[in-house]
């Protein structure tokens, strides 16, 4: 889902360092807590910038009863601010 985000932002000339925030929907807690570790190491790689600082928006986390793609486990809804050039 971090990836995604990434490509996104790329399409727009943007990266990781232009997200303002970040709400997570998850469906298993004890799963989400469980990766920490792992989704520690994916954040540090895939939230750094081309100067490879890593950047932490506000974020939310939400657990829910279900998301809308059946198997799904996760969705990332992001808003990012977005330099245009004039």
């Amino acid at each position: 889902a971090l990836a995604n985000v990434r490509a996104v932002l790329a399409e727009a000339s943007a990266g990781p360092e232009h997200i303002v925030r970040m709400t997570w929907y998850l469906t298993d807690r004890e799963e989400y807590f469980a990766a920490g570790k792992a989704l520690g190491a994916a954040w540090r790689e895939l939230m750094a910038d081309a100067d490879g600082i890593v950047h932490y928006p506000a974020m939310t986390v939400v657990q829910v009863v279900a998301l809308m793609a059946k198997r799904a486990k996760l969705e990332i809804e992001t808003t990012a601010v977005v330099p245009i050039a004039i």
